[in-house]
C-alpha cells in the first residue's frame, strides 16, 4: 500500500514513539493491534521495539541524515573567502574520490545526466 505518490513521510517525535512502544511493553495490547490503531506500519513498529530494548529511550531519538554538504555554499550568492575556500577544499575531494575510483569527471557528469534523464521519464 504504502503513501500515495507525491505524499510526505510520517514523522515520529521520541515522544509518540516512546508512548506507542510503551503500550506493547506495558502489556495494554498486541503489536499487531497496537500498529492497527496507531496506524504504524508493523515493520517499523518492530524496530522501534528492538531500539528500545536495545538502546532504552535513546534509541528512539530519531537521527539526523548527513545530507550533501555542497548544498549549503551552493545556494548562496556571496560566500565569505573562508567559505570559498571551504566549499573549493570539499569540491577538490570529491573529485580525489572520483579519480581513486577510476572516473574522469566528465564520465562521472554523464552517468549523473543519464541517471536525471531516467528519472524524469518514469
Amino acid at each position: 500500500m504504502g503513501r500515495p505518490k507525491g505524499g510526505k513521510n510520517k514523522y515520529w517525535s521520541k515522544e509518540e514513539k516512546l508512548r506507542i512502544v510503551m503500550r506493547v511493553e506495558n502489556g495494554e495490547m498486541s503489536v499487531s493491534d497496537v500498529s492497527k490503531e496507531e496506524k504504524v506500519f508493523l515493520t517499523l513498529l518492530g524496530k522501534w521495539l528492538k531500539d528500545y530494548r536495545t538502546n532504552g529511550e535513546e534509541g528512539l531519538t530519531t537521527k539526523k541524515k548527513p545530507g550533501n554538504p555542497l548544498v549549503r555554499f551552493q545556494r548562496r550568492k556571496n560566500l565569505t573567502e573562508l567559505e570559498q575556500l571551504q566549499y573549493d577544499n570539499m569540491k577538490l575531494r570529491i573529485e580525489n574520490a572520483r579519480l581513486k575510483k577510476g572516473y574522469t569527471n566528465e564520465e562521472a557528469m554523464s552517468i549523473k545526466q543519464k541517471k536525471s534523464s531516467k528519472k524524469n521519464t518514469q
